[in-house]
């Protein structure tokens, strides 16, 4: 399968990298443009983002043959499949009964200001009640939906270039 896509890895990790900056770009348009306040969650999300893009930018960079690039590939994986993770409970969060869903805590300003770093970590890995709001839907799907699948996605991307040997050659050329 990969033979017919006649992309390097180098190429591939560019793509991944680019995606990640369009996401960060998308996610700073809904924060500054539209004024969708990010939730913990979402703020988790992003740093997931963002860590997943520099593996993919410094695969990109470094160019790596195949010991360096299969662990790349894994580290990009992990990555982002911690950032589906994420995504997977923000989408449970919206879709639980309202009764079920945890109260709203404090912003997360003054939990940076009060609170030590663990139990800012964990409130935002846990996620609160404004978690729970659905401020935006494409096709049926919420921001953390499409970021759900976007890693899913990512993380194939990645674990692909395990499998590519669709190295280059010194001159350039393809080696078939």
């Amino acid at each position: 399968m990969l033979n017919k896509i006649k992309f390097n890895p180098r190429t591939w990790f560019f793509i991944g990298f680019f995606s990640c900056f369009s996401m960060l770009a998308i996610g700073a348009y809904f924060q500054l443009i539209m004024d969708l306040e990010p939730c913990p969650l979402c703020i988790s999300q992003r740093i997931a983002i963002f860590s997943t893009g520099l593996v993919f930018l410094a695969a990109c960079i470094h160019n790596p043959v195949a010991t360096g690039r299969k662990i790349y590939a894994i580290l990009g994986a992990v990555v982002a499949l911690a950032g589906a993770a994420i995504s997977t409970r923000h989408v449970w969060l919206q879709n639980l009964p309202p009764e079920e869903v945890p109260e709203c805590g404090p912003g997360l300003s003054y939990v940076f200001e009060h609170f030590p770093l663990t139990e800012t970590i964990k409130l935002m890995l846990n996620g609160t009640g404004e978690c729970a709001d659905v401020l935006w839907t494409f096709l049926g799907l919420s921001i953390p939906g499409w970021t759900l699948i976007a890693f899913l996605m990512l993380a194939a991307v990645s674990l692909l270039q395990y499998w590519n040997d669709n190295t280059l050659t010194p001159r350039g050329l393809d080696d078939e």
